[in-house]
């Protein structure tokens, strides 16, 4: 199935102050306000720009934010004195700075892994040239292995990781090392010594952005994948049996070393600094409309639904780097592909994989079709040489034992008999009929594993209870974190030329980093701020002009100076026009004035100044989508 190449807009416009429409606010973004203020590392955030950075608590016990957040007890007993970090966050330059102030009444450090206070950190690597872009660790804290406890109260944090220490962390660091990555940090108390209840400790700290190939110094800034677990360990110094406890508490994801559940996105643009206001609200990183329509679930893809230009779709396709980077959000950073081992090698691939991917709702029904154009379709039992999907998705009530939702992964491969078999999760569903699956063969196709004949691929169909995955009727506050794998098996003779590939859509499994943050906009229009279209109100809404460009309308409430300003979904500033000084009453501009934009998912905003004093009154933000 090809997709319909229209032009057609969307708009989601919210205040700065609140999301409008009902939509849910998301809970893995926080900006790092730009600061041209020179921040000292000295542990006391004293300086003034710490006052107006976004804040972020981390509490143990408390869902940092779903989807990816959690705690984990370690060892000992329940905590009488649970962690609760304050977090800051500042760039300068292409520095991130994060402050923390953490309350601990027992601070300290061991040799032992889980018996230290400190922070244990992800930040991925896009200087990386490969797909997904790979994480590295920072770790921050009182762990010192090879060495003798109790451990000294002198001794501060350590560094280790990526640009930590060299083997033991008590060797000194190298210049390039500090200027990649430094800490400060004041106790106030003593650490390694529970004689004396400790009040807790204060961080401040700076990363190196240019090292790790970000640049939030760009007209549309960056986006930063990070991820940060707090250790926390009490009453060791010396042990206390009937109080000691070591647990950490994490946002999105709990290790620096590998890529669990999710990822913090950290916002950072020139235009958003310590005096700039309200910060934009970011938006979901797509958009999965409701269409009044139910397909037979029969794997044809012949219901004229799936040719609705609002049907959400997207390619994936081995190798291709260049369609990775079209996807929403930090899709294009994420999603990868991987061959294993098959016949006890990994041969060259001689048909990548290829295939498109729909998505609708209806009512509190997902409905997904499938292309996989696929020159060799076989059905066999190894998992690393199936032909099919692996769709995740993550459970809105059931959580995982590390307290994060947790994730279902709902597969299904080509069966012998060229039919859909449901596996892992689906196969539940489709038992207790909460899901359906089928899937048929295209033109020409047969189910083999010998390659001799050409075959064209094969097409699907799935249809979700949302229900039966922690869903309200109705679909609640829309939130959705999906994610889709590709798997493609081709077999040849010799059999030493067969192989097998997975290649995916922001996530590869359930419970890896990291689905989409995806919305369902179930309410059957374009959404608009609350507030009214009237002029006592700014706000705005779409349309589209004879000439298919896409037009935004809007309302004035007294004279401004109006900027309109669109940006792809990585931030990348793609148009800007400054339209002076207008009066009260209504507006329209039409957006991209040139015909070279790639069709896909826009940012807009318009911005209301203030023509008297300069101050910014607000600004309308929307998304728009955008095919021809």
């Amino acid at each position: 199935m090809k997709r319909k190449m229209i032009a057609m807009l969307m708009a989601m416009v919210c205040m700065s102050s609140a999301l409008a429409y009902g939509q849910a606010a998301r809970e893995d973004v926080i900006w790092a306000r730009t600061t041209t203020d020179v921040i000292t590392l000295d542990g006391v955030l004293d300086e003034a720009a710490w006052a107006a950075a976004e804040t972020k608590i981390i509490e143990f016990g408390v869902d940092a934010g779903i989807p990816g957040s959690g705690w984990k007890m370690e060892a000992g007993w329940p905590p009488v004195d649970p962690t609760y970090a304050t977090l800051k966050y500042l760039v300068r330059e292409n520095q991130l700075y994060l402050g923390a102030v953490v309350n601990d009444q027992s601070i300290g450090g061991s040799l032992e892994f889980n018996r230290f206070d400190g922070f244990l950190m992800g930040l991925k690597d896009h200087a990386d040239l490969g797909h997904p872009k790979p994480v590295s660790e920072y770790l921050y804290s009182w762990w010192y292995p090879e060495t003798t406890d109790p451990q000294p109260t002198t001794r501060m944090p350590s560094f280790l990781g990526r640009w930590g220490n060299a083997w033991p962390p008590t060797d000194p660091r190298t210049p390039e090392q500090i200027a990649a990555w430094d800490a400060v940090t004041v106790v106030d108390g003593l650490q390694n010594d529970d004689a004396t209840v400790d009040t807790g400790y204060t961080v401040e700290m700076r990363f190196d952005l240019g090292v790790m190939g970000y640049d939030v110094t760009q007209p549309a800034g960056d986006v930063i994948e990070w991820n940060i677990s707090v250790y926390d360990t009490d009453w060791f110094w010396p042990l206390d049996p009937l109080n000691f406890c070591s647990n950490r508490v994490w946002w999105q994801g709990p290790w620096g070393n590998n890529v669990w559940y999710d990822e913090v996105r950290i916002f950072a643009r020139p235009d958003v600094t310590t005096a700039s206001g309200p910060v934009p609200v970011i938006a979901p990183e797509l958009v999965i409309n409701e269409i009044d329509a139910v397909p037979v679930i029969d794997g044809m893809l012949d219901d004229a639904v799936w040719s609705d230009a609002e049907v959400y779709s997207f390619d994936i396709r081995w190798d291709d780097d260049a369609l990775r980077e079209t996807y929403p959000g930090v899709g294009s950073f994420r999603a990868g592909q991987y061959q294993p081992i098959v016949n006890g090698s990994t041969a060259y691939v001689l048909d990548p994989a290829d295939a498109t991917v729909s998505m609708f709702v209806n009512g509190d029904m997902l409905y997904m079709g499938f292309e996989s154009r696929d020159l060799v379709v076989q059905y066999d039992a190894d998992f690393s040489r199936w032909d099919g999907f692996l769709v995740t998705i993550d459970d809105r009530e059931v959580r995982h034992s590390d307290n994060n939702l947790l994730s279902r992964r709902l597969a299904f491969q080509v069966g012998a008999d060229g039919t859909a078999v449901p596996q892992n999760y689906l196969a539940s569903m489709v038992v207790e009929s909460t899901a359906e699956i089928a899937l048929s063969l295209m033109a020409g196709t047969t189910v083999d594993t010998l390659g001799v004949e050409p075959d064209t691929g094969f097409t699907a169909e799935l249809a979700v209870d949302l229900t039966a995955l922690g869903y309200p009727s109705g679909l609640g506050d829309g939130v959705f974190f999906p994610g889709v794998t590709l798997l493609d098996g081709d077999s040849f003779t010799p059999f030493t030329d067969s192989y097998g590939t997975r290649t995916w859509w922001f996530r590869e499994y359930d419970g890896n980093c990291c689905p989409a943050w995806a919305h369902f906009d179930t309410d059957g229009g374009v959404p608009v701020d609350d507030g009214g279209a009237g002029p006592d109100h700014a706000t705005t809404t779409q349309s589209r002009n004879a000439t298919s460009r896409p037009l935004i309308m809007y309302a004035l409430p007294e004279r401004s100076l109006v900027t309109v300003e669109v940006y792809d979904l990585r931030g990348r500033l793609v148009e800007r026009r400054s339209l002076g000084a207008q009066g009260r009453g209504e507006f329209q501009i039409p957006l991209f004035e040139g015909d070279d934009h790639a069709a896909g998912l826009y940012l807009y905003q318009l911005r209301l100044v203030d023509p008297e004093s300069g101050a910014e009154r607000t600004a309308l933000r929307g998304k728009t989508i955008y095919l021809k």
